[in-house]
């Protein structure tokens, strides 16, 4: 087995013991894409043959947290994707103000313009800072039609909106959540490269106090760009997500780690925290 199978075994190991019992059964309801659909956790999948002894992502990272965990990691250029739970729907909290940033320059591309002040203005507001009312403006502004239309140019098709003004109760996926980061990280027939630009550079602003989540470990060359949602729930106590990408020197890969059942937001914080530092460690080596 390589040294990044058997690190990445250590990684998901005891997020598959604390979490199967909660989340494993649940799966058979969910919307999957037919590899998930054959598994509750799925190898890693690399490009080209598959190597001798490649198992299950079986890691201490999760050891002991009692949040429901959905993970994705994509690195094109160790030609890897890896998931766990990666179809499990979750409330979106500010996560999904990404896809209302895309749905927004998305239509300003095709209406061949740029953003104008106030949408500039809302933008930055909604990614750096997670402004609420910047998001309810935009998301009013786009409506639900729009942001639908760009899901279904996106393949996001596993993320389902929330009714009339309740973004943060869209359902989104670690699925859909990698599909849209993809988006911005590689060249695509949606957003062209002065649009992905500029999303990129938005998140890679996010203020200070809400830069924690999958940067944690991430070595100092590389650029996070990210986007973080937490909601308190009376059923399933904390959401708290993270998605994200690296740019820069061996970089250019993403991260997606949404959470749920969370006892508190710091505990949510810290789940994330520990399970990213495990895969930022992994990815440098």
């Amino acid at each position: 087995m390589s040294a990044c199978r058997r690190a990445w075994a250590c990684v998901f190991t005891h997020i598959r013991v604390q979490y199967s019992e909660r989340i494993g059964l649940e799966q058979n309801r969910e919307q999957r894409t037919p590899d998930e659909a054959h598994g509750w956790v799925h190898p890693c999948r690399r490009r080209g043959p598959a190597r001798s002894g490649a198992g299950p992502f079986t890691g201490p990272a999760g050891h002991g947290r009692v949040s429901a965990i959905s993970v994705r990691v994509d690195d094109p250029r160790k030609g890897l994707q890896c998931w766990l739970h990666g179809a499990r729907p979750f409330d979106s909290a500010s996560a999904v103000k990404v896809t209302i940033l895309a749905a927004l320059l998305r239509r300003a591309l095709v209406q061949h313009r740029y953003l104008t002040d106030t949408e500039a203005a809302e933008a930055t507001a909604m990614i750096t800072r997670s402004d609420n009312d910047a998001a309810s403006e935009l998301w009013d502004e786009l409506g639900r039609g729009y942001i639908r239309h760009f899901l279904h140019l996106a393949g996001m098709r596993q993320t389902v909106l929330g009714l009339d003004g309740y973004w943060g109760l869209t359902q989104i996926t670690a699925h859909d959540e990698m599909v849209l980061l993809r988006l911005l990280l590689h060249r695509n027939p949606v957003l062209d490269l002065p649009s992905r630009r500029y999303a990129l550079r938005l998140m890679a602003q996010v203020i200070a106090s809400q830069r924690w989540g999958v940067p944690a470990g991430a070595p100092a060359r590389l650029t996070a760009h990210l986007k973080n949602g937490w909601l308190p729930s009376i059923t399933h106590g904390w959401y708290v997500h993270s998605i994200g990408c690296f740019t820069g020197r061996h970089g250019g890969y993403s991260i997606v780690i949404l959470t749920e059942d969370n006892p508190t937001f710091s505990y949510g914080i810290a789940t994330i925290g520990a399970v990213a530092r495990a895969i930022n460690r992994d990815l440098d080596r």
